[in-house]
């Protein structure tokens, strides 16, 4: 059976979803508004740290050195967590896993279970598998809870009703919230007390709670769970059995490695100094909290994904989200785009690896064009908590995808056909020629739809028209490749070198100024401007043996 982390598919492909999303005014205004903040807060939080980047770089090592010493981590962790109680399951993919839940839950004897938000049981689908085996999770996160009710799909990793406003929100208690008044307004107070009275008869009655995990520590067989709200608090302690699912690269060593990320992780996510709820439990305490504990380790694509030496470093991901805040391709698309539960610059790097080797089709060209759903513009690198070059690994999973696709696909015999037309000035300028009347065909200065096979582009893209006039066109008129001589003869002309042109003029330019250095061969005029050294002179130098060249 091949994985499928892939619960839900927002398009075949991310271009076509993106284009949907862009044309979502509410949607781009929710969250522009919601990323700009969580960016200025994480800002702030971060520059009181001197030294947020050793920070940094210590996560970086903590995790590399897990990946590489992964089997050894893992067997102490198992160790730990049975000698205090707890049962520890091995899960080779999300069927395996969640067979494991169901079967769990069946044992317990309960048809309803609490859930913490997690991002791994999503990855599995795990609550479409509970409800097929006749169990309701319900989702005790605020945000989760407003995307669970409102039969939506998750925006984002920390938020995941990001895309929604206040008002939003209220028509869906209001729809779909058992008790829920017909007067409620849309104010965040009321919203949050209309949540907790409905979650509180949950917490009371729930003989199973299903959470994620942050980390977990391989020394004492530690799990820990941060969160914001208290929702994970009465999870983890109220109900008889207590199961997690946790990813496989979600262990630690030690307590002090454990400290490095407690303080990376609230700054990155929340932009908090510290968490608000950190739940740590080890095992089983008798007369104290959950009678029964199992960790279910999930692989479901991460040892496949750990062999790869560029990929391997998504592994390091803490979920703290803050390469979706910085990212201005999330910003106006929205993390439903990526059809993935992982969204963002981090879902483009970590589904397609996770996923690799699906039988699904529609998941194979999806996961294929997440990779190439980024500017490359590295703002995600830079605010990483654990320096994952996710620009690095997008142009690595885009060369993995051009190479699986060979070389007689569609897009690669148009892109040798463009290579072909572009190494000849001759052929350059016929299509040129070729593609001016595409201007006929242009609204507001783009092509929308062209017949096909220029329609697999169309269908997700729009084209931009073709200029009026081309670059070597206006060149040849502005410049001109031939003059006319007073006998009116016709004489042919060189034009100057633009290099050459462009040094003459800047240096015409910065000797009018008066900034050159004295050693520039010619004494400056007296303007009381201050003469420039160091790189500038550097630059001057470098200006006049461009124009002797």
């Amino acid at each position: 059976m091949g994985r499928n982390p892939v619960t839900w598919l927002g398009s075949p492909t991310f271009p076509s979803a993106a284009r949907a999303a862009l044309a979502d005014t509410q949607l781009r205004g929710n969250l522009a508004h919601a990323t700009g903040t969580i960016r200025t807060k994480r800002a702030a939080v971060v520059s009181e740290l001197p030294d947020w980047e050793r920070l940094r770089l210590a996560g970086e090592a903590i995790k590399d050195d897990v990946l590489a010493n992964l089997d050894t981590h893992l067997t102490r962790l198992e160790a730990a967590v049975t000698a205090r109680g707890g049962v520890v399951h091995w899960a080779r993919d999300a069927a395996e896993a969640n067979e494991i839940v169901l079967g769990l839950v069946r044992a317990a004897e309960a048809s309803e279970v609490v859930k913490v938000k997690s991002m791994a049981t999503a990855e599995i689908g795990l609550n479409e598998a509970l409800a097929a085996g006749g169990v309701s999770a319900v989702e005790t996160d605020l945000a989760e809870l407003i995307v669970q009710l409102g039969d939506d799909r998750p925006s984002h990793i920390l938020v995941p009703a990001i895309h929604r406003n206040r008002a939003e929100i209220r028509d869906i208690f209001r729809a779909t919230m058992p008790g829920a008044s017909p007067s409620l307004s849309d104010s965040p107070a009321d919203l949050a007390e209309a949540a907790r009275a409905h979650l509180r008869r949950k917490f009371l009655s729930a003989k199973v709670a299903i959470s994620g995990a942050n980390f977990a520590v391989a020394d004492t067989g530690s799990v820990v769970v941060v969160e914001s709200e208290g929702n994970g608090r009465m999870c983890l302690t109220l109900p008889r059995t207590l199961i997690t699912v946790m990813g496989l690269e979600k262990v630690v060593p030690t307590w002090r490695d454990l400290e490095v990320f407690l303080q990376l992780l609230p700054r990155s996510s929340t932009a908090e100094r510290m968490n608000p709820y950190t739940s740590v439990w080890s095992g089983v305490t008798p007369g104290d909290g959950p009678s029964e504990f199992h960790l279910v380790l999930l692989d479901n694509g991460r040892t496949a994904t750990l062999a790869d030496e560029v990929g391997r470093q998504a592994l390091r991901c803490i979920r703290c989200s803050a390469c979706l805040n910085v990212c201005p391709v999330y910003e106006r698309t929205g993390g439903q785009a990526y059809g993935s539960v992982y969204p963002g610059p981090i879902g483009a790097i970590l589904t397609p690896q996770l996923g690799a080797g699906t039988d699904d089709p529609s998941t194979a060209s999806l996961l294929r064009s997440l990779p190439f759903a980024s500017s490359l513009c590295g703002a995600c690198y830079e605010v990483c908590p654990v320096r994952i070059d996710i620009p690095e690994v997008l142009v690595h999973l885009r060369s993995r995808s051009v190479t699986e696709k060979g070389p007689y696909t569609p897009e690669a015999v148009a892109m040798a056909a463009a290579s072909w037309v572009m190494t000849s000035p001759s052929r350059f300028r016929l299509a040129q020629r070729l593609l001016g009347p595409l201007r006929l065909l242009a609204r507001h200065g783009r092509v929308r739809r062209l017949p096909w096979p220029a329609s697999l582009w169309t269908d997700s893209r729009d084209v931009p028209a073709p200029p009026k006039e081309t670059f070597s066109a206006w060149w040849r008129r502005t410049r001109g490749p031939t003059s006319r001589a007073s006998s009116g003869s016709r004489t042919r002309s060189r034009a100057p070198a633009p290099g050459r042109t462009a040094h003459s003029a800047l240096w015409r330019r910065l000797r009018g100024r008066g900034t050159l250095p004295n050693d520039a061969g010619t004494a400056p005029p007296d303007t009381g401007a201050p003469l420039l050294g160091g790189a500038f002179a550097d630059l001057v130098r470098r200006v006049r043996g461009g124009r002797r060249g």
